[in-house]
């Protein structure tokens, strides 16, 4: 008789831990079937919230062409951001290697650098487009965002790689001699 009733307590066990799989492998199914409907794959960065429609109160229409400017600005800077990728690829592959080329190391930044001065050109012009779409009481509040946009993308850079340029210091860019030859300087 306890052979019976344990025989009982186990499968009754079992059965149990059966359904509570099938019911959670089902509710993980519906979960990523969810989850796989929701989420747009390639545009992610355009369909956020954009971000000056609430500082600058803009109509939905501003909001629209905000948007579109936006999408287009990227389009155009796409390709130079791109290149400046690989060109960075390859300075640190010359960097790397044991004879160092000075020239094509010097090259390879003024690539980087016109390339960085065209994206900053077209980011003027798209700063211009946006300029033009606000309304005249709207103008102060954008140069007010564009300029932290701008100190924030700065800020961002320079910290990104944790390196700490010596005015971040409090030394107000005054080096320390460091030579045999060198002779403490006065600070005035």
């Amino acid at each position: 008789m306890n052979f019976l009733t344990s025989k009982r307590v186990v499968t009754g066990v079992v059965v149990f831990l059966v359904l509570l799989n099938i019911t959670l492998l089902g509710f993980l199914w519906r979960q990523n079937s969810y989850m796989r409907h929701s989420s747009v794959p390639s545009e992610r960065q355009f369909h956020r919230q954009n971000p000056f429609t609430r500082p600058l109160g803009l109509s939905n229409l501003q909001s629209a062409t905000f948007q579109q400017l936006r999408r287009e600005h990227f389009r155009n800077v796409q390709p130079d951001m791109a290149a400046i990728g690989l060109l960075k690829k390859q300075l640190v592959e010359e960097a790397m290697k044991s004879q160092l080329d000075s020239q094509k190391i010097a090259a390879l930044s003024g690539s980087i650098g016109s390339r960085q001065a065209a994206i900053e050109r077209e980011l003027a012009l798209h700063f211009h487009e946006l300029y033009k779409v606000c309304r005249p009481e709207q103008r102060d509040s954008l140069k007010k965002v564009l300029d932290q946009i701008a100190t924030r993308r700065f800020a961002e850079r320079r910290d990104r790689g944790g390196f700490h340029h010596p005015v971040d210091r409090g030394d107000r860019g005054q080096c320390q001699p460091t030579g045999i030859d060198s002779a403490p300087q006065k600070q005035p």
